[in-house]
């Protein structure tokens, strides 16, 4: 299985029951540069020679499809939907709430636990904490999607939606779609 680092955590938590599985992820930072998603995924899978079957954890992140038409071209299956805040909270229901929700600024665990290294660093917040209206201006509220229940990552979420000033929403998803398309890929695999 090939997938993205900012679902390591959540990709050996699922996968810990099928010892056929190995699990490899490229760097998270990858998201912010989701051109570089593709290539990545390329030269890895090319370098992958041992496996009869890849799995890509990953959603389409930014690549404008790409990354799925990459998926295709080499034969391997990918994870359904436009991000993983889509499969966390089901794609079907993430999607029927983008026109309600567009003006929403998603976290999960992963980036909760690193949003001073994925977000407020990256866009310079902590050198220049005046770009936060021009970056956040016209977001309303931040969804916290949990996967976990843990009130220290639940307290720094609201942390992270006072400091970009929006209003504050926590929804427990769970590992949503990501569970049962592992575990299906875990049953095929066998």
């Amino acid at each position: 299985m090939l997938g993205c680092g900012a679902l390591a955590r959540e990709l050996l938590a699922l996968t810990k029951a099928f010892d056929h599985i190995d699990v490899q992820c490229l760097p998270a930072i990858l998201h912010n540069h989701p051109e570089r998603i593709t290539p990545a995924v390329r030269e890895t899978v090319a370098k992958s020679t041992d496996y009869d079957r890849i799995f890509l954890a990953y959603a389409d992140c930014g690549t404008g499809g790409e990354l799925a038409k990459l998926a295709s071209d080499l034969n391997i299956e990918m994870m359904p939907g436009p991000h993983c805040y889509a499969f966390y909270q089901g794609t079907e229901d993430f999607l029927s709430r983008t026109s309600e929700e567009f003006t929403s600024f998603y976290l999960t665990d992963f980036l909760v636990r690193q949003f001073d290294a994925f977000v407020w660093k990256p866009l310079g917040l902590d050198r220049h904490p005046e770009l936060r209206n021009s970056y956040f201006g016209h977001y309303k509220t931040l969804v916290y999607q949990a996967q976990i229940k843990d009130p220290a990552l639940l307290e720094k979420a609201r942390d992270c939606a006072d400091r970009l000033g929006l209003a504050f929403e926590h929804r427990v998803t769970g590992y949503g779609e990501l569970a049962s398309e592992l575990n299906r890929f875990g049953h095929l695999a066998d």
